[in-house]
């Protein structure tokens, strides 16, 4: 069981980027981000009522093992985004309501799965915020081995220890902490850029956004 580095900003930085993130959507992060990175196949399995926004703390796991999970969430601390590599297999669950009532009380912000998991009515009642690629009731192996806080793959997006990683109905996508500030820059002015568009379509102004990112 390997621990790795975690890059951390300043937690007044790091709290207020949080929060502004909050605000945003994943679909005018990723057009900032050049339309690259972004989870595919990984999508909210829990009633989506908000944005997802923390640090990633990242579990590389076994297919199927989910040893290396509760040893993370020994370590989870408040707001953080639990994002297991779980290699993409789907035959066996890798949490479940134990698990999830484990991270919501120790305060994290939800989980992101490269894989299964199962008590889908919990995560649905409870509205903790859960992305992954199915629900299954097989249940996982507690064998190991895992890592913890190393670089992981969720559905082709590469993850680092401490990245954003924001998350809505559209799925999850993750950053760089020491670009979120410039990002959040060009995502404000994006979403100004929209809501112009969208008022003169309303207002019988429009003339057509052929080249904008929409």
């Amino acid at each position: 069981m390997h621990n790795g580095p975690r890059t951390t900003a300043d937690p007044d930085t790091l709290e207020s980027l949080v929060a502004a993130y909050k605000r945003s959507s994943t679909a005018i992060i990723s057009d900032n981000l050049d339309r690259l990175p972004g989870a595919i196949d990984i999508r909210p399995f829990h009633r989506v009522k908000e944005v997802m926004v923390g640090p990633a703390l990242t579990v590389r796991v076994a297919a199927g093992d989910n040893l290396a999970i509760h040893k993370a969430l020994d370590l989870v601390k408040p707001g953080d985004v639990v994002v297991v590599d779980g290699d993409g297999d789907v035959s066996r669950a890798l949490v479940g309501e134990i698990m999830m009532t484990i991270a919501q009380v120790r305060g994290a912000a939800g989980f992101v799965i490269n894989g299964a998991i199962r008590d889908l009515h919990a995560f649905v009642q409870s509205g903790f915020p859960c992305f992954a690629r199915a629900a299954i009731h097989r249940g996982p192996f507690k064998n190991g081995p895992g890592d913890i806080n190393v670089k992981v793959s969720i559905g082709g997006m590469i993850v680092e220890p401490g990245d954003i990683v924001v998350g809505d109905e559209d799925g999850v996508v993750a950053f760089p902490q020491a670009i979120a500030a410039d990002l959040l820059k060009a995502v404000h002015a994006q979403e100004a850029r929209e809501e112009d568009i969208l008022r003169s379509i309303r207002d019988g102004s429009y003339t057509g956004a052929y080249g904008t990112k929409s």
